[in-house]
């Protein structure tokens, strides 16, 4: 039981009620019974029904307080609760018109809750049935109720942080922000792709048990876990899906179809020191298509979806946090907002946008299938979202420029994308200096697809690269070009990974000649010559979240990009540096250290903002950073503090960077917006 409710419950019994709002004129949404441990006294005008109590099926009506059953309310939604009794069974509207104990949260379990200032209403959300007696038991009727503080409630299946202690100030004396970014986040997955290739959701009204529940299509030989094969190389055969409680299964660190950001874990990163999380509303048409479970597959009508999953989920926290507005977790549109949020000691939630497709704006056959008026619309439309920055190019080659390629079984399959979406193949030439990469597509690569399912389409012939480092013969387009003008114009964060090389280069040409600072390379997906001129311009740099030493995985180290960043030739204008997890982004996150054993992360641990983290516990797994490695988001909280620790004599340097990295990224963004 928290603090907060312990306050609340004793106010409860001193004043036989719970506090009354400071007007009764009206009834009005009931914000404030997060948690509560209650008895429901029913009304019918001034007449007592009598209390609420359980028999056999559902619920009836006792006139001694003695008899009344104990309900714990968890907020839904704002103005929205589900009730459980002391058994933990959901109270929800049956079919035959009584209120029923179920055996798990479900629409018809969850009810609106409104209050006049003394009393309380029930109203069904699913059916708009005021709670009330039915042939003398708890049903659809219009009765009122008087709630009053109660003992023997079941506890809310919940996840704590394990974060304790008074956290130091978000900004200094100055106004500066104090604590580290992570420019590069998918918390909005489980909206992204159509909506079902993702398993699980960073919130959901009836909580955890819903959120972070199993999803049928991704265990053995499911549609889910074959993709999951394509995309991270795990096993679809050894494929459990038990989420909450045992999560044998999942979260981990290179499971990439499921949630990994559930809000308390956020919440646990955000009480141990991040002050900024730039989301990414992201979005793939080809890859929606391959599920045989989506909505709309156009990708706008996904970031849409996102922008608005993101909303219900600040409400949400809200919710769960006493009503509007006093939730940690907080959408900003402009820098003023961040700085207003992280005065508050919350933390600031910026929105971008990372899609192929953006404003539909393919290229079939070199083509493009778009117009400069589309690019206005949707600009405009994208900046009513809220939204601050977006990738011109990402996985497909598209109307505004190419892409950068990936490599493996992972590029061949998002070549055979390319392939879908604009009716050709990767164009790469050899070169020197800056590259997109070795040989892009491998028979073996091929044929591995192939044996996964993966089919070409008839009469496809498949192409031939030159051996050694390749570019991407695309660059920027003039479609290109006036959409990064029209950035500039209107002081948005332009994001150069995922550019060929040619591309980028053409667009750090534009933002060089207009001195224009808005520029970001975030999650390790460009060339260091280009991070060069990214920093040159004054942009703002990250490096995706890999582990401080070599973790087995072949991918590189933290400390070493940094320090490979930091030896640029415009190193010394770094003055706050980022992280970058790609976090639910269908990327790994980083594994344990090979020397962990050796080196441990010590459980508890003092993070960078002076709070005490102890190990965090889903259900009954318990996470350790040394054995798990970043499973799941709230070991990022571990992973910077392990991060310092094994910086050596840099720890001091690189913590002084971290911390000063939202601080950085806001400065960059207010001085493309001047």
């Amino acid at each position: 039981m928290t603090r907060k409710l312990v306050a609340g419950v004793l106010v409860l019994g001193l004043v036989g009620g719970l506090p009354t709002p400071a007007s009764a004129a009206s009834w009005t949404p009931a914000y404030d019974l997060e948690g509560a441990c209650v008895t429901l006294q029913a009304f019918n005008g001034s007449t007592s029904i009598g209390y609420v109590w359980k028999d056999s099926v559902g619920y009836g009506f006792k006139s001694a307080v003695a008899s009344a059953e104990p309900f714990r309310l968890e907020a839904t939604q704002l103005g929205r609760y589900t009730l459980r009794d002391q058994d933990g069974a959901p109270a929800y509207q049956s079919v035959m018109n009584w209120v029923w104990a179920g055996s798990s949260y479900g629409d018809r379990a969850d009810w609106t809750v409104t209050t006049d200032g003394s009393s309380y209403k029930f109203v069904s959300t699913a059916t708009g049935q005021q709670a009330g007696s039915y042939l003398g038991g708890l049903g659809a009727g219009s009765a009122t109720f008087k709630l009053a503080p109660a003992s023997g409630c079941a506890a809310n299946p919940d996840i704590a942080t394990g974060v304790s202690g008074t956290p130091a100030p978000g900004v200094d004396a100055n106004g500066k922000l104090v604590g580290w970014i992570d420019a590069h986040a998918h918390i909005t997955a489980g909206e992204a792709f159509g909506g079902a290739l993702h398993c699980g959701d960073a919130y959901a009204p009836g909580g955890v048990t819903v959120a972070l529940k199993g999803c049928a299509s991704h265990g053995t030989l499911g549609w889910g876990a074959l993709l999951e094969a394509i995309i991270a190389g795990t096993d679809p055969i050894n494929s459990a899906e038990d989420g909450w409680p045992t999560f044998g299964d999942w979260p981990q660190y290179d499971t990439l179809l499921h949630e990994a950001s559930y809000f308390r874990s956020l919440e646990r990163t955000w009480k141990s020191g991040q002050r900024v999380l730039n989301v990414l509303l992201v979005a793939n048409r080809v890859i929606c298509e391959l599920t045989p479970e989506h909505t709309s597959c156009n990708e706008m009508d996904q970031i849409r979806a996102q922008a608005l999953y993101l909303q219900k989920m600040q409400d949400y926290v809200d919710a769960r946090s006493g009503g509007p507005g006093k939730g940690w977790f907080r959408l900003a549109k402009t820098p003023a907002e961040v700085r207003s949020i992280a005065a508050q000691g919350k933390l600031a939630v910026t929105i971008g946008v990372e899609n192929s497709e953006i404003f539909n704006c393919r290229e079939i056959k070199n083509v493009p299938q778009c117009t400069t008026a589309d690019i206005d619309a949707g600009l405009n439309e994208l900046q009513s979202l809220g939204v601050s920055g977006l990738y011109p190019v990402h996985k497909f080659d598209n109307a505004f420029g190419g892409t950068r390629f990936d490599e493996g079984v992972t590029g061949a399959a998002i070549n055979v994308g390319n392939l879908i979406s604009t009716g050709h193949w990767w164009q790469a030439t050899s070169c020197t200096g800056p590259s997109d990469n070795e040989q892009p597509l491998v028979s073996d690569d091929i044929a591995k697809l192939l044996e996964l399912g993966v089919g070409l389409p008839a009469g496809t012939v498949l192409p031939v690269y030159p051996s050694g480092k390749i570019c991407n013969t695309r660059g920027l387009t003039d479609l290109g070009t006036y959409l990064i003008k029209a950035m500039m114009n209107r002081g948005m964060i332009i994001h150069i990974d995922h550019m060929g090389v040619k591309t980028a280069s053409a667009v750090l040409d534009l933002a060089e000649q207009a001195k224009y600072p808005g520029v970001a390379s975030v999650h390790t997906w460009a060339d260091p010559a280009l991070i060069n001129r990214t920093l040159g311009v004054g942009g703002f740099v990250a490096s995706y979240a890999f582990a401080a030493h070599d973790d087995g995985q072949g991918t590189p180290t933290f400390l070493d990009e940094w320090r490979t960043h930091r030896a640029l030739a415009n190193g010394s204008k770094i003055t706050g540096y980022g992280v970058g997890t790609d976090v639910n982004g269908l990327g790994p996150q980083a594994a344990p250290r090979l020397d962990a054993a050796s080196s441990p992360l010590k459980y508890p641990f003092t993070a960078t903002n002076g709070t005490t983290v102890a190990k965090q516990v889903y259900g009954t797994r318990t996470f350790n950073l040394n054995t798990d490695g970043v499973a799941q988001y709230g070991l990022y909280a571990d992973w910077v503090t392990d991060l310092i620790d094994q910086a050596g004599s840099d720890g001091p340097l690189l913590k002084s960077q971290l911390l000063s990295g939202a601080e950085a990224y806001t400065v960059m963004w207010e001085r493309s917006r001047a």
